[in-house]
């Protein structure tokens, strides 16, 4: 019953959409217009801007940070390989 009226709902959608873009089709085809064509002008110059002058900033010395402890890593492995791999040679 309720895959009926999922079915039904479904349908009633599709119907729906293809009702309204076909109207909105209609109506582009009948109020088609040329694009506006603007005459040609020149526009004004823009006002020179001048920012104000910036603030100086009294800051604080950096303080000094103690250096980085030594750390005693342990051997890095190696990595496992494929073993007697080789590409193929080109062919001429």
């Amino acid at each position: 019953m309720a895959s009926k009226i999922a079915v039904s709902l479904a349908l009633a959608a599709l119907l729906a959409c293809a009702a309204v873009s076909s109207a909105a089709r209609r109506m582009e085809e009948e109020h088609h217009q040329p694009a506006a064509v603007f005459p040609e002008h020149e526009l004004p110059p823009l006002p020179k801007v001048e920012l104000p002058p910036f603030p100086e900033v009294h800051l604080p010395p950096k303080p000094e940070l103690p250096p980085f402890p030594e750390v005693d890593l342990p051997p890095k492995p190696e990595l496992p390989g494929i073993p007697d791999f080789h590409f193929p040679a080109a062919k001429p």
